[in-house]
């Protein structure tokens, strides 16, 4: 399957949306898309990962590290997911206490109102 990208700006926030399968082959384009986000000068981040079908280490890995690059910044990286095998990930990981886990994107940013 592929990874499917889409982003948008609402006030403060870069909202990126993720669709399809982050894997060993299609986390790269996820890596770059996040990167652009962050060299354009956003670094209050919203990954929508609802329409994930598949997340392995290294997708974690593109979002830990994004995330220790946004904080070292100054900025917030938070995801949106409701789905519960994803979640399982993140909480398997113990990845759920460094990430803000929010179900929709408005809670996401209104996390740091």
């Amino acid at each position: 399957m592929e990874l499917t990208l889409a982003s948008r700006t609402d006030g403060p926030f870069k909202i990126i949306e993720v669709g399809g399968e982050i894997d060993v082959y299609t986390a790269p384009r996820l890596r770059e898309a996040i990167v652009a986000a962050i060299e354009a000068g956003h670094t209050r981040l919203v990954i929508d990962v609802e329409n994930v079908d598949f997340l392995d280490s290294t997708g974690l890995g593109v979002l830990v590290g994004a995330l220790k690059k946004v904080r070292g910044d100054g900025g917030t990286l938070d995801i949106v997911c409701t789905q519960e095998r994803i979640l399982k990930i993140f909480d398997i990981t113990g990845l759920d206490k460094v990430f803000g886990l929010h179900d929709s994107v408005p809670a996401a940013m209104a996390a740091h109102d």
